[in-house]
């Protein structure tokens, strides 16, 4: 179990050594940070995270013998204290609606800036979930298309109030917390209040899991 006082372990998977080492100098410069492996391809990324069990796994998708998503499926369910963000040279909606349903934590452009993959790194340990702004609408639009809803009928609300049901709706639109108490005109408190009911009630952890479970359930859009 991490602790706050301890360094981010740190496990880096990319096929481009200068990209590979690049990443391990620019990481150990920053404080709380430590870089504990490097793998060249998904079959020693795999081993590697087992054996090493870092904080956090940069994971690229497109690397050889075994690619990233490959990779990400085969240690979705052994690695459970490590927390993976995908690297990847472009964002491919559908990809990455399975990399988040595979339990990736977050995703990050290569071309980003140093400063925000590390605080993706930050966000991601205190157990948020990174994924661009800009990512959320296309996010929402695969989902929609890759978890079509079969049933027929009324939905299931969960036990969820109208306003809880309103506040989903900005989750999955990605609004802050901010935007969230503007748009309503409540405080940012109670909105953290609201959201903190809605993951009692859905058996959620976090703002992500909540917009995948929202799709999946017809909670939001056409439902």
């Amino acid at each position: 179990m991490h602790q706050e006082t301890d360094p981010v372990r740190i496990l880096v998977a990319d096929d481009h050594p200068i990209l590979r080492h690049g990443l391990r100098k620019l990481l150990e410069e920053e404080p709380g940070f430590s870089v504990v492996g490097e793998a060249s391809d998904g079959t020693e990324a795999v081993r590697l995270a087992r054996a090493l069990k870092p904080d956090i796994l940069l994971l690229d998708l497109a690397m050889p013998r075994k690619g990233g998503m490959e990779a990400l499926r085969e240690l979705a369910d052994s690695t459970e204290n490590t927390r993976i963000i995908v690297l990847t040279a472009a964002i491919d909606k559908a990809q990455l609606v399975e990399a988040l349903q595979l339990g990736a934590r977050g995703v990050v452009l290569k071309n980003s800036a140093t400063e925000l993959l590390v605080e993706s790194i930050r966000a991601v340990m205190r157990g948020e979930c990174w994924v661009a702004r800009e990512t959320v609408g296309g996010l929402v639009q695969a989902l929609q298309k890759l978890m079509p809803s079969t049933r027929s009928g009324p939905r299931n609300t969960f036990g969820l109030t109208p306003r809880e049901l309103e506040i989903i709706e900005t989750i999955v639109a990605g609004y802050t917390n901010k935007d969230i108490a503007y748009r309503f005109s409540i405080s940012e408190q109670t909105v953290k209040h609201h959201l903190t009911n809605i993951f009692d009630k859905l058996g959620v952890h976090n703002r992500l899991e909540l917009a995948l479970f929202a799709i999946n359930h017809r909670l939001v859009g056409d439902a």
